[in-house]
């Protein structure tokens, strides 16, 4: 009995590291910006972005994924909706290149064998390196960029179910909390605006993916 229980762990974690099912795919949606130059209504969006998904179901609750992500973010200081004002007519565009590794937590289980398994509520957490472009130099008739990169905490809610046995789509909405206050290419002061005073700049993506999955099913699933 102890030989064919140790044969059965072996075999299910064999399953589970080698064989797991997989989820390739893209995802297109809304993007926005809350920061010193725009609107700080946090899903808001102004432009597009787009991106590769990669997932790694580890269990019915728990998915492990990275993801690559274009987004355009921009502001204008006529969308301001604080109680602070600027007089000078300030605007700024910016490209967000996102490299993303992180975690699902399904609300229900989620089992691509399993049809009464087929969708479920998920919160996401990752952390992500992005690169932009920001200030390097500034006077009053001319400005230069240059490329940075720092991190981001993206967290967000979404709700993930299956087309049919190798398709699957979700809808999803992740605000990504900075530790800058550089994306709306301004510098800390310029003509004695103190842009520090209102915190880190962030930026924020909703919209729907669509992916292809792969693999035999793990230990847990039922096998057809």
């Amino acid at each position: 009995m102890k030989k064919y229980l140790i044969l059965f762990i072996f075999t299910c974690s064999t399953s589970i590291l080698l064989s797991q099912t997989h989820e390739v795919g893209v995802f297109l949606g809304g993007t926005s910006y809350t920061g010193e130059i725009g609107s700080k209504t946090y899903i808001k969006p102004n432009n597009i972005g787009a991106g590769l998904i990669y997932k790694y179901n580890l269990n019915p609750r728990i998915a492990l994924r990275g993801t690559y992500t274009r987004i355009a973010v921009s502001g204008n200081n006529s969308n301001l909706d604080n109680d602070f004002t600027v007089t000078q007519s300030l605007s700024f565009n910016n490209t967000i290149r996102e490299l993303a590794v992180g975690i699902e937590f399904n609300y229900f289980e989620y089992n691509t064998r399993k049809p009464q398994s087929f969708y479920t509520p998920y919160i996401l957490l990752e952390i992500s390196n992005f690169y932009y472009k920001t200030i390097k130099t500034q006077s009053a008739t001319n400005t230069t960029f240059k490329n940075s990169s720092s991190f981001a905490i993206p967290v967000g809610l979404g709700f993930k179910g299956h087309l049919s046995k190798h398709l699957a789509y979700a809808f999803e909405s992740a605000i990504r909390f900075t530790f800058i206050d550089d994306i709306d290419a301004t510098a800390d002061n310029i003509n004695n605006i103190d842009f520090q005073r209102f915190g880190n700049d962030h930026y924020l993506f909703t919209g729907i993916s669509l992916v292809y999955t792969f693999g035999r099913p793990a230990c847990y699933a039922k096998r057809e």
